[in-house]
């Protein structure tokens, strides 16, 4: 199956701030995680993160993350890579 890369934006409620969510998706899920860039306070997590590998798992992926409580969103195409 082929891999694709998928560029996500995480809204952690503060629930969860704590708890290790994207260390849990790479153990339930056959992807592989890549936290570009992050920000947490007490009241909100925000972390842009890539996804890789195919994409019945990443969609299982973020179907999770969203169960769990967690907002997904894409990120932007015209995102500044650095």
């Amino acid at each position: 199956m082929a891999q694709q890369i998928t560029r996500l934006w995480l809204m952690y409620p503060p629930r969860f701030i704590t708890r290790p969510v994207i260390y849990e998706l790479s153990r339930e899920f056959s992807v592989i995680t890549n936290i570009r860039q992050a920000s947490v306070t007490e009241e909100i997590g925000i972390v842009s993160l890539e996804l890789e590998g195919s994409r019945e798992e990443i969609k299982k992926a973020i179907t999770w993350l969203e169960e769990l409580g967690v907002k997904v969103e894409p990120v932007e195409i015209n995102t500044i890579e650095g």
